[in-house]
């Protein structure tokens, strides 16, 4: 079984577009970015071993394409979760903004 070792969050936005797919890719961004983390090679793994999760919220789970995601990660093992979550902000034109929040873990199997 895989041990989590880390866990990142990050949030996004579409300001005008309504766009989900690319709140939550502005999210992701927001999680990785900040960081430059050498997990797998501390525990002497390949980066294709890493299992990472990625948990979206949003508003409207079925507006985001996991596909178009996807090439935000250069390795590792992806599983992709949308749940209804985030905010969609009331704007005067009655258009909102919306917020993605995205929580990311990875995780290694781990000899006993």
């Amino acid at each position: 079984m895989a041990t989590r070792l880390l866990t990142e969050f990050g949030m996004g936005t579409s300001l005008r577009r309504q766009d989900y797919t690319q709140a939550a890719r502005r999210a992701l961004q927001d999680a990785l970015w900040h960081n430059s983390i050498n997990l797998a090679e501390l525990y002497g793994k390949e980066k294709e071993d890493m299992q990472i999760t990625v948990e979206i919220g949003v508003q409207q789970p079925d507006a985001v394409d996991i596909e178009a995601l996807r090439d935000i990660f250069p390795y590792g093992q992806l599983t992709f979760s949308v749940v209804e979550g985030g905010l969609d902000v009331p704007r005067p034109d009655g258009l909102p903004t919306v917020i993605a929040n995205v929580a990311l873990s990875v995780a290694l199997e781990l000899d006993a």
